[in-house]
């Protein structure tokens, strides 16, 4: 029978697939829930650097400088603390790996939250970044340097494995996930899934889109998981978007993925998907012969791939040509 056990950044999980942060990973029954429907560990919905400023400056209104000061702290310090009870809460209950997620804006304060997280028990801890440029004068070495700093200085002060969730809009994402291992990255997630604006062109206004993914989403999560895979083989991937069903989740293995999030899926069909994805998997592995997922991960990237310029090709050429 097929064995579904991985290591990811040290942590030996019974399953590749691992649940996404989002509501879902907020709440401790849920959390039960995924870790019973056979989850191989979760990722706790992200505290959020932006919310915590918005909801502090709700509460300042016209309040006097030190007043507001006051106000702002107590607000951030409520916040954290209580997601400091939620990872407690989450290792006393789970047996399974409880990795806690910051979304972060910039380096700076979260570099103690951080020291706080691995107190209280978190396993392994994953940095949302996204930075979106909307400055004409910022070069792009700098906007890298952001993230770059928010790694160093995090891995300065924690000892639990620190994994990066980006975006793939990078001029040169080899070289950039390259760089982010450099400076102490244990993993990287490919990609975060982040708000969207859409414009209501009845009502004259900008709202959001669709926060959920597509199974067609996995496009460029395949693509670049079996570049970066490819690229340098003692690079942990955990790969995310688009995952909606046991063969999206053999597809970024055999692309390079160590591990697969799965987020959407659970909201559209129930947390059960994920013993429906593991029964996929474990299937899959029987017929073909494989017992353990080593021994067919990465079979199908960028470098062991026998075609693996598909990997590269950006346009469409005979595709629409022999189409009339």
């Amino acid at each position: 029978m097929a064995n579904l056990k991985t290591i990811f950044v040290g942590l030996e999980l019974g399953s590749p697939v691992i649940a996404g942060s989002s509501g879902l990973t907020a709440d401790v029954s849920k959390l039960q829930e995924i870790a019973d429907s056979g989850a191989g560990a979760v990722v706790l919905k992200s505290v959020f650097e932006e919310q915590i400023r918005r909801e502090a400056a709700q509460c300042i209104g016209d309040s006097y400088p030190e007043e507001a000061d006051y106000i702002q702290q107590y607000v951030r310090a409520h916040a954290l603390q209580e997601y400091i009870d939620l990872v407690k809460a989450a290792k006393s209950r789970l047996r399974i790996p409880v990795i806690a997620s910051i979304n972060c804006l910039k380096d700076g304060e979260w570099v103690s939250f951080a020291r706080e997280l691995e107190l209280a028990g978190a396993d392994a801890l994953e940095l949302n970044a996204f930075i979106l440029p909307t400055d004409p004068f910022m070069e792009a070495a700098e906007v890298e340097n952001l993230y770059f700093d928010i790694v160093k200085h995090v891995k300065a002060v924690v000892k639990i494995p620190v994994i990066m969730k980006i975006s793939r809009y990078f001029t040169n994402l080899p070289a950039f996930v390259s760089k982010l291992k450099g400076y102490g990255a244990d993993a990287v997630t490919v990609f975060n899934r982040f708000y969207e604006p859409d414009i209501d062109i009845e009502h004259l206004s900008v709202g959001s889109s669709s926060v959920f993914s597509t199974s067609a989403d996995i496009r460029a999560s395949l693509r670049w998981t079996g570049i970066l895979s490819g690229k340098d083989k003692k690079l942990e991937l955990s790969s995310s978007t688009g995952v909606h069903g046991g063969d999206a989740v053999v597809k970024l293995l055999l692309a390079g993925a160590t591990t697969v999030q799965v987020c959407s899926a659970l909201y559209e069909q129930g947390i059960g998907c994920i013993g429906s994805m593991n029964d996929f998997l474990s299937s899959w592995m029987d017929k073909k012969g494989f017992n353990t997922i080593a021994e067919f991960r990465g079979k199908l990237s960028y470098t062991d791939a026998e075609h693996a310029d598909r990997y590269e090709r950006a346009q469409f050429m005979k595709y629409f040509s022999d189409r009339k």
